[in-house]
């Protein structure tokens, strides 16, 4: 019997099976597919989904197969008529280092994440297909196509938009489809020269489009999209390779057999789509079998990485008994809302993006916002934020980066690295911290990690071991702390509580609901099996709700 079984290997199970596995849970990832797809797909990872790739240990990987998103050239009647860099004047800061996405094939991304869960003994199953789930109480019985079956103590889908665990578990899936907002897909081989690598061109005519951008790592290979060819009645054609030449010389004015080839061909049909819930009993969802929307903005892949981030400490916990199984319906409490935000946004900018379009000179720039790049999402709505926090951060935001040094070496460092790993954090700011940091330390062990940090001219000669040095103040002034502050980090990298040192009881007993089976189930009463979801509105304080569909009730 396995820890977690999860259905689907694409970048959200394979984030998840990452880290379940650095956590010591026994993983297994099964996927339909006889083979590992080599379509390209998504486009790469947000300044977010970065920093959760680098606490993985991946991130390096990433930036060197990748490229950074490229300028986009915009056409009309085959001229180009404007050059546009959404990220032109963005850098890095103190307090986010990744201040743009990564273009990165996604095939090439879940090898990266594919070669990382090796290294802990486990490989993705391919052809391997979940025909059945039976919940037994304590495990849940999975029965495949070939007959065989496995039990599981946890079973997670996040095996795409036509998930047959969220079918099995008989999950609505609600929301419409755009019949007649389609696009035509794949990925195409242009001749070497033609056109150059270093942009994403970008044809808008009235009567159609072609979007030609280059896939990092290859010589020849392009991500091809355009509007469908249409027969006489108007009806939308399935896409091919004649039809994908016609439309290239049609809006490009280049010869038609400079596209040589193309592979993966594939018709996307605008869907906004929502789970009604994430879990039922020992199964959850993740992903896009939890929820589609519109392209703009490139939020699909992103949000599924984002959510086994937030599953997959939560998971852990409850296998390990540090955590009581309730802790799990945190997972869809704050991820739920996150993806209707998103269903909003996303419809949002593409209808921005249509409009745009209509004009010389619009195009997919329109869709890139500072709520892209998914820094500004957090979970203050959540029964795991405690009251508190300073400036602008606030319990269950995102936690800022800061550069530091080590206390004991002076060698630079960066609070991310501290953070990054399978642990809690424990911050303390000042020198009234240090009894809390050490009473958690004796508490908790290994899960928890306790960290001093000290100011500009405090640091005695002597730190306390592990101690960082705030000599320029970054870390103060990302989390705007003042005084003596305790700040306690999720695993996730989630700000849990911001305390003052009075608050050294309040910050113990948050420890204890993070990591502590019976103080968990003190903090939600007891009794209540998790997915057995009682009906209740999301209640968010004023400014924090996400908005939109969010509002919705939960079941």
């Amino acid at each position: 019997m396995t820890d977690v079984l999860i259905v689907g290997a694409g970048p959200t199970g394979l984030t998840l099976a990452c880290d379940l596995a650095r956590r010591g849970i026994a993983v297994r990832v099964v996927d339909k597919s006889p083979e590992y797809p080599r379509s390209s797909r998504a486009k790469g990872p947000n300044p977010r989904s970065l920093e959760v790739l680098e606490d993985l240990g991946v991130v390096g990987a990433v930036l060197a197969a990748g490229s950074a998103p490229l300028p986009m050239r915009k056409y009309r009647d085959g001229l180009p008529v404007a050059d546009a860099d959404p990220y032109a004047g963005s850098s890095p800061t103190p307090d986010a280092p990744y201040d743009r996405g990564r273009l990165i094939a996604q095939w090439r991304l879940e090898e990266i994440l594919r070669d990382r869960l090796a290294e802990s003994g486990t490989a993705v199953e391919t052809g391997t297909e979940v025909v059945g789930l039976t919940d037994r109480d304590t495990t849940v019985a999975v029965a495949f196509a070939d007959g065989s079956g496995t039990d599981a103590r946890y079973v997670v889908g996040c095996d795409g938009a036509h998930s047959r665990v969220r079918k099995l578990l008989g999950v609505t899936f609600d929301g419409e489809t755009e019949a007649e907002q389609q696009m035509v897909c794949g990925d195409v081989e242009i001749t070497p020269g033609v056109l150059d690598r270093d942009v994403w061109h970008q044809w808008f005519d009235e009567d159609g489009a072609v979007m030609l951008c280059p896939v990092p790592g290859t010589r020849t290979g392009w991500w091809y999209q355009s509007g469908p060819e249409r027969d006489a009645e108007g009806r939308a054609l399935a896409p091919s390779l004649e039809g994908f030449r016609r439309l290239f010389a049609r809006h490009t004015r280049l010869p038609a057999g400079h596209l040589t080839g193309a592979a993966l061909l594939s018709t996307y049909r605008v869907n906004v789509r929502m789970a009604d819930r994430y879990r039922v009993g020992r199964v959850l969802l993740a992903g896009d079998a939890a929820h589609v929307h519109a392209i703009a903005g490139g939020l699909g892949m992103n949000t599924g990485i984002q959510d086994a981030f937030n599953l997959g400490w939560k998971l852990a916990q409850v296998l390990r008994g540090r955590a009581g199984d309730e802790l799990l319906d945190t997972y869809e409490e704050e991820r739920l809302p996150v993806a209707a935000w998103t269903l909003d946004l996303t419809s949002e900018r593409l209808r921005a993006t249509l409009e745009a379009i209509r004009k010389p000179g619009g195009g997919l720039d329109t869709a890139v916002t500072p709520s892209t790049t998914g820094l500004d999402r957090g979970y203050r709505w959540s029964s795991l934020a405690r009251p508190g926090g300073h400036g602008g951060v606030r319990s269950g935001d995102r936690a800022p980066d800061a550069p530091c040094a080590d206390a004991g070496t002076g060698a630079p460092t960066r609070l991310f690295r501290v953070l990054a790993g399978p642990h809690i954090t424990v911050l303390g700011f000042g020198p009234g911290t240090e009894h809390t940091l050490r009473e958690a330390a004796a508490a908790h062990g290994d899960t928890v990690r306790t960290v001093r940090v000290y100011d500009a001219g405090n640091t005695p000669e002597a730190p306390l071991p592990g101690a960082l040095h705030d000599r320029d103040g970054h870390a103060r002034t990302a989390y705007g702390v003042a005084g003596d502050t305790v700040v306690v980090i999720r695993p996730d990298n989630h700000v849990g509580l911001i305390s003052d040192a009075d608050g050294h009881g309040a910050a113990l007993r948050y420890l204890d609901v993070l990591d502590g089976a019976r103080e968990a189930d003190r903090m939600w009463g007891g009794g209540r099996h998790g997915g057995r979801h009682r009906q209740r509105l999301i209640e968010c304080p004023d400014g924090d709700r996400p908005g939109g569909h969010a509002a919705r009730s939960v079941a």
